[in-house]
């Protein structure tokens, strides 16, 4: 039986207490409450593999961008040699039957020497919301239009 199941019959019997046998309706809740003591430790399981699997998950992404950043490192270095290389040899362009490479100018770019010195105007800041301020505000009993304190519940598992 599934555990929304479970659930539902031990509800439904808790409503029809006052009609059964004080000692079947004892035994009767006892087993079901047993059957979702069981389902929920399996929940409970799954969820803990499924975050180990989440972690793994996050450390291989780590590893991968790692090994990314260093095959883009590799090809920068081997784009500078290569243009060093044919600036010194004093060739623009070399035609292969594979392909083709030729040393172009670039559209231009800006390089920042100090920020500090920039205009405000230059520098956009995106608007966040500060949620633990407005957190503080309402526990301090303050009125934030736009925002209510609220108390969820969640599952822990230990």
């Amino acid at each position: 039986m599934k555990l929304y199941e479970l659930s539902n019959n031990y509800a439904a019997l808790m409503e029809m207490a006052e009609e059964m046998d004080p000692t079947t309706l004892q035994d009767t809740l006892e087993s079901i409450q047993e059957e979702i003591e069981d389902k929920a430790e399996n929940i409970a399981k799954l969820i803990k593999n499924l975050n180990a699997d989440v972690d793994a998950l996050k450390a291989e992404e780590k590893r991968l961008a790692d090994r990314r950043r260093g095959l883009e490192g590799k090809v920068s270095n081997l784009k500078e040699y290569l243009q060093n290389q044919l600036e010194v040899a004093g060739l623009d362009k070399v035609k292969r039957p594979t392909l083709t490479v030729s040393i172009q100018n670039n559209p231009p770019s800006v390089k920042v020497i100090d920020e500090k010195l920039l205009s405000d105007y230059m520098i956009p800041v995106d608007p966040k919301l500060d949620k633990k301020a407005i957190l503080e505000a309402l526990k301090d009993g303050r009125e934030v239009n736009g925002a209510e304190l609220m108390r969820t519940r969640g599952v822990r598992i230990r």
